[in-house]
């Protein structure tokens, strides 16, 4: 395990600061089309799958995507980017709207063509990207995009937006308003950069751009120091995936911060997600070493979702947490508070799960019914029955264990993601609050008894029957703990 960088008093603290901050982004944007579906069969026609799509998320890319996730974590982007008067720049330019911590100062010059990037994506696996972009976009203009900003962050794609004017004009205004200029490079010529106070390449392009190996710390610490020689800039954080960041800033050792232990789902955007945390807490007064801690969290999340993710602070505390232990209470969750993660989930492109039950005492047909249903999607929400509601349905000695009790043991199983609970005879309320993608049921059932399923197959989505371990449920055993008590 990596050794942590915050308590959780710090990092909310830190958080809290970041809110405060206005950072200006700006390079290369555009726009993200996610197509998901299910393959099921080869096509007649070629030996290639065939793709039948269940549903498309769009979303900006790009500096766009370093401009959302400072936005949801809670600071103030300014956006300066250049799109095209065309179909996908009205749709960039409406998402951009939609979000009221995203200033928009993007330029749409009449010879300018929005780029957009399609991918195909099956059972979390990218099948295909389809790029449309005709030549180079015009450079950006706008200096005023600068303007009292805590943080200057640059994103190069090399499309032709960040160029040696915009690099000199940010350079310019970093020692203007004392804020650091964080550069996320491309190509081979780092020294076009001038003396920014960070540029961030990842391995590859660290390899790349010094013509060395980076495969083992000590190939990247030769590649790091190799590369201060050939540039002006101040300090190189090198993102290395799986193996977390290397940096090495002017005058002072190679330091190297291993990452976390994570379930990789998608690394879509996760450049832009460590972009965003780390000039977001350079400008809030961290250390260089502290910021890529900062960056290896956020960035750890975001691999865990999927498409051109963001991160929030919620998640970040979610995951510090869970790191040292989530205490065993307090994770039973409202339908209404709920809602806004599901929704979240499934505009990342996640195929969310839902099933409902008492769980009075967690037994191995739980466990087994619980793991099954994880199976058929990307996070599942247990609804359980209120108190109340089980003692209607199973009797006043019903349930043996409170809601909370319950949810705590629920909610701590890997399988599960999110715990909500409902008062009512059935979940129905909560499943057309939620709209779930997969609608789970017990195998005693058929799908016409299933509370719910009407509603979820008419916006599309599917109900699946999970088997049950024969001999284990909550009713026998009480019946043999009763009985050894009578017994006694």
């Amino acid at each position: 395990m990596a050794e942590r960088s915050f308590d959780l008093a710090e990092l909310r603290n830190l958080l809290e600061r970041i809110k405060s901050i206005k950072v200006a982004c700006v390079g290369d944007l555009m726009l993200d089309h996610f197509v998901y579906g299910e393959v099921n069969r080869i096509s007649p026609e070629a030996p290639i799958p065939v793709l039948k799509a269940r549903r498309t998320v769009s979303m900006p890319g790009g500096v766009g995507n370093v401009a959302r996730n400072i936005a949801a974590l809670g600071a103030v982007s300014r956006l300066g980017a250049v799109t095209g008067q065309d179909r996908a720049g009205d749709e960039l330019a409406a998402l951009i709207d939609a979000d009221a911590r995203i200033e928009d100062k993007i330029q749409r010059p009449d010879d300018a063509h929005t780029i957009v990037k399609t991918r195909f994506v099956s059972s979390g696996q990218q099948l295909l990207r389809l790029d449309d972009e005709v030549g180079l976009s015009p450079a950006y203009r706008d200096k005023s995009v600068f303007d009292h900003a805590k943080a200057i962050l640059v994103s190069d794609y090399s499309k032709g937006v960040v160029d040696s004017d915009l690099i000199e004009a940010a350079l310019w205004a970093g020692r203007q308003y004392g804020a650091p200029v964080i550069i996320d490079p491309k190509g081979n010529d780092f020294a076009r950069y001038g003396a920014a106070d960070v540029v961030k390449p990842n391995a590859s392009e660290l390899a790349a751009a010094t013509g060395m190996p980076t495969g083992t710390d000590e190939e990247v610490e030769a590649a790091l120091v190799a590369l201060l020689d050939k540039t002006t800039v101040k300090a190189v954080v090198v993102t290395r995936a799986g193996k977390g960041m290397s940096l090495i800033q002017r005058g002072g050792e190679v330091q190297h911060h291993p990452g976390r232990a994570r379930e990789v789902f998608d690394v879509s955007g996760a450049g832009d997600t460590s972009l965003a945390a780390l000039g977001l807490a350079l400008a809030a007064g961290l250390a260089l070493g502290q910021a890529v801690q900062f960056a290896l969290l956020a960035s750890g999340v975001v691999v865990g979702k999927a498409g051109t993710a963001i991160v929030t602070p919620q998640e970040l505390i979610d995951a510090e947490e869970d790191e040292v232990g989530r205490p065993l209470m307090g994770d039973v969750v409202s339908v209404d508070d709920l809602a806004e993660t599901v929704a979240r989930w499934q505009a990342d492109g996640l195929k969310v799960g839902f099933t409902n039950g008492c769980f009075d005492i967690l037994h191995r047909g739980h466990v087994t019914y619980l793991a099954q249903a994880r199976r058929w999607c990307d996070r599942l929400v247990v609804a359980l029955n209120t108190d109340a509601s089980v003692s209607a349905l199973k009797g006043p000695s019903r349930p043996v264990n409170n809601l909370e009790s319950r949810a705590s043991v629920i909610g701590a199983l890997a399988s599960v993601d999110a715990v909500t609970f409902f008062g009512d005879d059935t979940p129905l309320a909560a499943i057309k609050r939620l709209r779930p993608d997969v609608l789970i049921k017990g195998s005693d059932y058929t799908k016409e008894q299933v509370v719910g399923a009407a509603e979820v197959e008419s916006w599309g989505g599917e109900v699946r029957l999970a088997s049950f371990e024969d001999g284990y449920s909550t009713t026998k055993t009480i019946e043999k703990m009763t009985a050894k008590t009578d017994k006694g």
